[in-house]
């Protein structure tokens, strides 16, 4: 089974659409959605472990001009 997560992203003002463009470039990116609260986009990613994850957010997520702040959380499924 993959491991999934949830990254929650700030964005700087009206980089919203643009950032979402980008995010979705990314082949490990389920689907990226505009939100409101204190993050801007909320990001759905899938891989094959969570070793994968770091490497996700600070190669590929964060290369996408426009974004502030990110907060990963990783998905817990019952055994």
């Amino acid at each position: 089974m993959a491991f999934e997560a949830y990254v929650l992203i700030e964005v700087e003002a009206g980089k919203v659409n643009g950032v979402v463009s980008g995010l979705n470039r990314i082949p490990a990116v389920v689907s990226a959605d505009r939100v409101t609260g204190p993050y801007d986009i909320i990001c759905l990613v899938e891989l094959p472990s969570m070793d994968d994850l770091g490497p996700l957010v600070q190669d590929q997520i964060h290369k996408v001009g426009g974004i502030v702040r990110t907060l990963s959380c990783a998905v817990a499924r019952p055994a």
